[in-house]
């Protein structure tokens, strides 16, 4: 993969610079918009990524692309807009250590749920209306 650029002068050159390492405009545009006929789509984003041209990418497209662009490991797209917005650069999050941190999320729920079930149970065994008048 080439080099990325260390500056883009907008939104839509870094956004088609991500394209191009994803395998360019064809590839992308058909993943983007698999109703649309490859060549209809691949006009379409094109359209989209021309800064003279009415058509504009909406926000999930542009974030499916960053998130393409992550997977391909080219992370100059979101490296812009974070500079761009005032913001450090970002780095890329380890996949192990995101699901490792998703896991212990999901167990803590888990406890937290179980301890108000118990509570709740509790609460019940003293007034067994109680269920009833709360659901």
């Amino acid at each position: 993969m080439d080099q990325p650029a260390l500056f883009y002068e907008s939104i839509n050159d870094a956004l088609d610079a991500c394209v191009k390492a994803c395998g360019g405009a064809k590839v992308v545009a058909s993943k983007i918009w698999p109703d649309k006929t490859p060549d209809g789509a691949h006009r379409l984003l094109l359209a989209c990524l021309n800064e003279g041209r009415d058509e504009k990418l909406g926000p999930d497209q542009v974030m499916f692309i960053l998130k393409l662009g992550r997977e391909k490991g080219f992370h100059g797209a979101m490296s812009f807009l974070a500079v761009d917005a005032g913001y450090e650069a970002p780095r890329p999050v380890d996949s192990e250590k995101q699901a490792k941190r998703l896991v212990d999320v999901i167990q803590q729920c888990t406890q937290t749920q179980q301890a108000a079930l118990k509570q709740l149970q509790a609460l019940a065994e003293l007034n067994p209306t109680l269920l009833r008048a709360v659901s």
